[in-house]
């Protein structure tokens, strides 16, 4: 799990607002902020596809985000092999996991960019790179004059 490079992680306690979650989400460029509850352990995740029911049900922004938190999430420890990861988004049709240190307290983000990186990364000669028919037939026609 060391080798992959950790996306940066922005934790909300469970008692903030959605609203200042979704400042933090906008602020850092980021879909999710992780919740955490005593002792900064992860309890949740926020995401932009639990934001988009909420927007559309008039309800207020400024309750706890504990509220609209979603409760099924992945999470690997540090120490983890990567294929820990890769079960962890497979298993449960994530596109991201949590990492989280030895006391369950959230250190980064990564999923399956980061899993393609390493591949690419480490095993060069397995990836095959084809060009699609579309791409082929763009380049062999030259435009213009």
């Amino acid at each position: 799990m060391s080798e992959l490079e950790l996306r940066y992680v922005i934790t909300v306690h469970r008692d903030e607002s959605v609203r200042h979650c979704i400042q933090q989400m906008r602020s850092y460029g980021l879909g999710c902020v992780v919740v955490v509850g005593e002792k900064n352990i992860t309890v949740g995740k926020f995401t932009e596809r639990l934001l988009i029911p909420l927007l559309l049900s008039g309800e207020s922004l400024d309750v706890p985000v504990a509220k609209h938190m979603s409760t099924d999430w992945g999470t690997v420890s540090t120490e983890d092999p990567i294929a820990n990861v890769i079960e962890q988004m497979e298993s449960k049709k994530l596109r991201f996991v949590i990492v989280v240190n030895s006391k369950g307290q959230p250190v980064g983000l990564t999923g399956q960019k980061g899993v393609a990186e390493y591949i690419a990364e480490h095993f060069p000669r397995r990836v095959k790179v084809q060009e699609s028919q579309a791409t082929k037939i763009f380049l062999d026609h030259r435009e213009g004059a």
